[in-house]
């Protein structure tokens, strides 16, 4: 019988339908040439779409050539760029999916390695591939930590352009087929570096207090709300905390949260950490500063998505080592979120959201699964069956025995 679960159950927001609160955390691939997507997009965000995950993110995707975290980056700043993703938002649509787009700058963190090769700031090595380190942009003309590139401190035309670049990459966005569009400001890339104390020192009216530390983002929001439609939902990333000592808080995130619900935000997606403020960052064995200092157990951000939900009005999506279907459940029952996303967890089982759908027995007869797959898979439901008394079967050969049975039938 199939069980009624609010983590397979639709959610409306705006026009948009999302078939179950799952949702692919962006996840960069750092795999793009010049900024255009390649095969790999493809195959990975396919994979999620015959996943059936309900909502599909695309990667960090970044506005203009130097918001890139890496020379590979995924960007948006040409209509070439746009178009080669084209195929991903058909793709991802056709399988019943909903395809999400994250709009990004990496700003004081750009020109980095790729994290397998470190993601410290790229140097002679990379000069002499040619991908040289570029001019970076920040609030304040603080580096990330020691050693790390200064970022030039913004003038109001770099943030004019910035804010345009935005608007620009949102329009080829919606052109090219993506449905929900999410803006990064968190884990200290630009807008969450103009947020946080730590990185924002300025005196103008983009500085100051929270009010003028949120004016930069509140800019980017209205300028993306402008040019996407009405019915499209707008969800905005933050890191909730930063994790260090006089940095951006808990209480700071509800006060920002309410201001984007009025500015035409509906989700605000509840990460942590990142900004690796200087003297306290920390780092890790390659030399990269570490996103957060706090501990990183199970549904570790869950509580910040909770509080911001109950004492913002708005709705949230947790995310953080939600790795177990009854945890991510559970989440949703408390209304602790309204959606969940999933990161690292998709990357090591692609099919999660099926095989969470047996788990809590939410689609015992497969009809999740695609055609393609579902006639060769709706058997293991015999073998699960078989589970509950697999273990009195001593003999190695009867076990054997049964599983051919099982396999013969149709």
């Amino acid at each position: 019988m199939k069980a009624d679960t609010k983590l397979f159950s639709p959610i409306k927001i705006r026009g948009v339908t999302i078939p179950n609160r799952i949702v692919v955390s962006p996840l960069c691939m750092y795999s793009a040439n010049d900024g255009v997507a390649t095969d790999w997009q493809f195959a990975h965000l396919s994979t999620f779409a015959r996943g059936k995950t309900g909502l599909i993110f695309a990667e960090a995707t970044a506005v203009e050539a130097r918001g890139r975290i890496t020379p590979r980056c995924l960007g948006i700043w040409t209509d070439e760029q746009a178009e080669a993703l084209i195929p991903i938002t058909s793709f991802i649509e056709q399988m019943g999916c909903v395809p999400g787009f994250q709009l990004a700058h990496a700003g004081r963190k750009a020109g980095t390695k790729t994290p397998w090769k470190g993601g410290t700031p790229l140097d002679e090595e990379d000069i002499k591939a040619g991908n040289g380190p570029w001019d970076i942009i920040g609030p304040s003309d603080l580096p990330v930590a020691d050693g790390w590139v200064i970022p030039k401190a913004m003038d109001d035309k770099d943030i004019e352009d910035v804010v345009k670049a935005f608007s620009n990459a949102a329009k080829r966005a919606v052109k090219v087929g993506f449905k929900v569009i999410e803006i990064h400001s968190a884990h200290g890339y630009l807008l969450q570096s103009f947020l946080s104390p730590l990185a924002n020192k300025r005196n103008d009216k983009y500085g100051g207090d929270i009010y003028g530390r949120m004016r930069f983002l509140l800019e980017v929001v209205d300028a993306i709300r402008e040019v996407i439609p009405e019915d499209m939902p707008l969800f905005c990333r933050i890191s909730a905390v930063d994790g260090f000592e006089n940095g951006w808080e808990i209480g700071d995130s509800v006060i920002l949260s309410k201001e984007l619900g009025e500015h035409g935000v509906d989700v605000v997606d509840c990460s942590a950490g990142g900004i690796s403020g200087a003297p306290l960052f920390r780092v890790n064995q390659s030399g990269q500063p570490m996103k957060t200092n706090m501990d990183r157990g199970p549904g570790f951000q869950v509580p910040y998505a909770e509080q911001i939900k109950k004492e913002s009005g708005i709705k949230t999506m947790a995310v953080g080592v939600i790795v177990d279907p009854n945890q991510a459940e559970q989440i949703l029952q408390d209304e602790k979120a309204d959606l969940i996303a999933i990161g690292r967890e998709l990357m090591y089982n692609p099919f999660w959201s099926l095989h969470a759908a047996q788990a809590l027995k939410a689609d015992p007869d497969f009809d999740m699964w695609p055609d393609q797959y579902k006639w060769g898979v709706n058997r293991r439901g015999k073998l699960a069956d078989f589970k509950g008394v697999r273990d009195e079967i001593i003999d190695e050969k009867m076990v054997v025995s049964h599983l051919s049975e099982v396999y013969k039938q149709k």
